[in-house]
C-alpha cells in the first residue's frame, strides 16, 4: 500500500451534518420548478413558463440609463451600508408623498432586494420561541424566515369565498403572549387580493391591544393594482407608525427584477438592528441598482405613466384570464385586485386517474400533469398554504397566455371534476 492510500484510509470520516435550522427550512417551489422549466426549454421542450413572479417587461429606459451612467461615471464603489443618503432620502419623499407617512433617511434601510429586507426584519425582532403570525396562502418565503429565527410560523386559513381575506376574529383569537409577528402582503402574492382599508382598520384595532405584536407590511406590489381597488399603507393607519416595519422595492413595479434592490421603513431602534444584520452579511447593496432606484422614484406619483402602461397590460391579461378560466368547469376563482397572478382552486380534478401518469391527488401532482400534458410550468398551491389551488402568473405577453390556456384547457378536457361543485 503506497503512503498516501495508507494516510487516506487513516483519516477520520468528515462530519457532514447541517445546522437543524438549515434542515428545518424548506426550499422554495417557486424556484425549484422555475429552474427544472428553464432546463426543459433549454433542453428544446417548448414549455410556457407561467412560474416565476417576473415582469416581462424590460426596465424602463430611462431607469437602465441612470444604472449605465452610474458605470461611466466610475459610481462602482461600497456605498453606506444603509443605502445612498440620495436614495434614502428619495425614498422618504416617496412614502410621505405616496402613503402619507413620514420617516428621515436613519429609518431607511436598502438592501439587495424586498426579500432580504423581509429576513432581516424577521431576525431583528423574533426570538427563539415567538410565534409569527401568517395568513394563508402566503409567499412561499415567510414560513421559512420565521424558521431561520428559530421563531415558529402560526398560519391563519382564508377563504376563496372571502378573496382570501384574513378574518379578523382568526386574528384575535390565535394571538398569543408568544405573537411577535404579523405579517401582511397587499396586494397579495400569490392571491393577487387587496386589503380594504376598512378591513385593515379592524385588524389595526386588534394589534393595538398586544403590546408585544409588530406588523411586517409587505408591499412590493403596490402600484400594480386595479382600480377601483386602492392601496392603504398600514402604518399609516392610527397607532401604527410605532410597530409597523414597511417592506417595498423596485423588482415588480419597475421591472427591475435582477437589479436587487429593496428597503425597509420603520422605527429607528428596529431599524437601526436591520442595518446591523445587513453589516455582518451582504454590506450595502449595488452602487449601480441604487442610482437606477434614484431614477425609478424620479418618474413621478406611483411611477407615473411608464408603470401605468404596465398595469394597463397587466390588467387586460387579467381579464383574459379570468374570463377564459371562468369558463371551465370545476374551477373556483377570486378576480384578483392586484399584483399579477392568479390563484384558482382546481381541487374538483383531484382524485382522478389518468391512464400513462398515475393519479392527480393533490395541487403538486396537477402541476406535474400540467406541465407533461400540456407543457405549461405553474406552481402548486401547498408550497403557499392551500393545497387546493394553483397559481398563474400573468406577467407573460397576451399571446402566450392565450396559448397556455389552450394547453392547459386541452390538458384538462379529459378530465372531469370528480366531486360537484
Amino acid at each position: 500500500m503506497s503512503k498516501a492510500e495508507s494516510s487516506s484510509s487513516d483519516q477520520v470520516k468528515v462530519d457532514i451534518s447541517l445546522s437543524p435550522r438549515v434542515n428545518s427550512v424548506k426550499p422554495s417551489k417557486t424556484v425549484a420548478i422555475t429552474d427544472h422549466a428553464t432546463a426543459l426549454a433549454q433542453a428544446g421542450v417548448p414549455v410556457i413558463r407561467l412560474a416565476a413572479g417576473e415582469p416581462d417587461f424590460d426596465t424602463p429606459a430611462i431607469i437602465a440609463e441612470a444604472g449605465i451612467n452610474a458605470i461611466r461615471e466610475g459610481y462602482t464603489r461600497y456605498s453606506p451600508n444603509a443605502g445612498t443618503l440620495e436614495l434614502r432620502t428619495a425614498i422618504c419623499h416617496k412614502l410621505k408623498e405616496e402613503n402619507g407617512i413620514s420617516y428621515t433617511p436613519d429609518q431607511i434601510v436598502v438592501s439587495n432586494g424586498a426579500k432580504q429586507s423581509i429576513l432581516q426584519a424577521v431576525l431583528a425582532v423574533c426570538s427563539p420561541g415567538d410565534e409569527v403570525i401568517i395568513p394563508a396562502p402566503y409567499w412561499v418565503s415567510y414560513p421559512e424566515m420565521a424558521r431561520l429565527a428559530d421563531a415558529t410560523p402560526v398560519i391563519l386559513p382564508t377563504l376563496i369565498s372571502d378573496n382570501f381575506l384574513l378574518d379578523p376574529e382568526l386574528l384575535e383569537s390565535n394571538i398569543t403572549e408568544k405573537s411577535r409577528l404579523l405579517i401582511l402582503c397587499s396586494p397579495s402574492n400569490p392571491t393577487g387580493s387587496v386589503y380594504p382599508k376598512k378591513l385593515l382598520e379592524k385588524i389595526a384595532e386588534i394589534v393595538a391591544k398586544h403590546p408585544r405584536l409588530l406588523v411586517l407590511s409587505d408591499e412590493i406590489y403596490e402600484h400594480i393594482i386595479y382600480a377601483p381597488a386602492a392601496h392603504t399603507n398600514f402604518a399609516s393607519l392610527p397607532g401604527m407608525w410605532e410597530r409597523t416595519l414597511t417592506v417595498n422595492g423596485f423588482s415588480k413595479a419597475f421591472a427591475m427584477t435582477g437589479w436587487r434592490l429593496g428597503y425597509i421603513a420603520g422605527p429607528k431602534n428596529f431599524i437601526a438592528a436591520c442595518n446591523k444584520i445587513q453589516s455582518q452579511s451582504t454590506s450595502g447593496a449595488s452602487s449601480i441598482a441604487q442610482k437606477a432606484g434614484v431614477a425609478a422614484l424620479g418618474l413621478g406619483y406611483a411611477g407615473g405613466e411608464v408603470v401605468s402602461t404596465m398595469v394597463k397590460a397587466f390588467r387586460e391579461r387579467r381579464d383574459f384570464l379570468v374570463k377564459s378560466f371562468g369558463e371551465l368547469e370545476g374551477v373556483k376563482i377570486s378576480e384578483p385586485q392586484g399584483a399579477f397572478y392568479l390563484f384558482i382552486d382546481f381541487s374538483s380534478y383531484y382524485g382522478i386517474e389518468v391512464e400513462g401518469f398515475g393519479k392527480i391527488e393533490n395541487s403538486e401532482s396537477l402541476c406535474r400533469y400540467l406541465l407533461d400534458k400540456g407543457q405549461v410550468a405553474l406552481v402548486p398551491g401547498d408550497a403557499f398554504g392551500d393545497d387546493s389551488c394553483i397559481r398563474i402568473s400573468y406577467a407573460a405577453s397576451l399571446t402566450t397566455l392565450q396559448a397556455s390556456f389552450e394547453r392547459i384547457k386541452k390538458a384538462l378536457i379529459s378530465l372531469r371534476p370528480a366531486v360537484p361543485v
